[in-house]
């Protein structure tokens, strides 16, 4: 099995919305472990478990003082994810931009199909009574 690559590690990280809560709440700026599990609904030792999986993905660090673990934001790995989908934006941009061209070709080309230079009139009906 292929070894995941850090965006996918944070994109995994990211995919429970526990964590996400937790990113969210800590990018007002650090929190203590304690401040962090208070507004949840499960045990301190849960929200120990959900920021190890953030820490492991470079999302969060903490540091140990005492009894107390205070976790902070890491931007470094919220920016993996935002280059992942810098990229996938830009390569969205390149495919798009080559749709409109090919458009723009098409409906120039259709556009020059419709200004053909008028034909001779069209032949008219002798009046009836003429003879021939």
């Amino acid at each position: 099995m292929l070894k995941p690559q850090p965006v996918e590690e944070v994109f995994r990280a990211l995919g429970d919305p526990t964590r996400r809560d937790l990113v969210e709440r800590l990018s007002a700026g650090s929190a203590t472990v304690s401040e962090l599990a208070r507004p949840l609904d499960m045990t301190l030792s849960a929200v120990v478990q959900h920021l190890a999986v953030l820490e492991s993905c470079g999302l969060v660090s903490s540091e140990k003082v005492g009894r107390i673990r205070t976790c902070r934001l890491e931007p470094a790995g919220l920016q993996l994810a935002t280059d992942w989908f810098a990229g996938q934006r830009a390569a969205w941009e390149h495919r798009l931009d080559r749709l409109g061209d090919v458009l723009e070709a098409d409906l120039a080309a259709e556009a020059a199909g419709n200004q053909a230079p008028p034909s001779s009139p069209p032949p008219t009906s002798p009046p009836e009574g003429a003879g021939a």
